[in-house]
């Protein structure tokens, strides 16, 4: 654990600064009438993302990291599992997007997530499920006007953006 937290923190902060140069391509900052450029979200999340990875490494370096003395091993076959479970379930929820769209793909992520991997109740699973892909409908497509990909089911939106848009 000692080692893979300034590992993987530099490794990070790497993917941070790739994102953010590729995301400079676009115009990152507020376009007046538009709304913020299409390198904007993920050109800032990257620096967020640095700023983290950089205090991470600090923190590390300094001793005070909960991880910097530990001689535990970076991932156990729970947590190994828990990985693959992750990472298996966003794979197929991006596979799906093309197929389905976010707006079908994402619920379905929340309700294996939320009622299979993290137990909670029905209706927290069918609250969150339902919920988020109508707050992600407005917020994108209509407050910011960025149209998310929605696959098979993008016939089912037009009455949605002629009410709206």
């Amino acid at each position: 654990m000692n080692r893979a937290e300034p590992i993987m923190a530099v490794v990070m902060a790497l993917c941070s600064i790739a994102l953010m140069v590729k995301s400079a391509e676009l115009p990152v900052g507020w376009i007046p009438d538009e709304g913020p450029g299409g390198g904007a979200f993920p050109f800032w999340l990257g620096a967020g993302m640095l700023v983290c990875c950089v205090w991470t490494i600090v923190k590390w370096f300094r001793g005070k990291s909960p991880f910097s003395g530990s001689d535990e091993p970076y991932m156990d076959r729970q947590t190994v599992m828990l990985f693959v479970t992750a990472a298996g379930s966003l794979t197929v929820m991006i596979g799906l997007i093309h197929v389905i769209g976010v707006y079908f793909a994402v619920p379905a992520l929340l309700v294996f997530y939320v009622r299979f991997v993290g137990r909670h109740p029905w209706w927290l699973t069918a609250a969150l499920a339902a919920g988020t892909p109508v707050a992600t409908f407005f917020f994108f497509e209509i407050a910011l006007r960025i149209t998310l990909p929605k696959g098979y089911t993008e016939p089912m939106f037009y009455p949605l953006y002629d009410m709206f848009l």
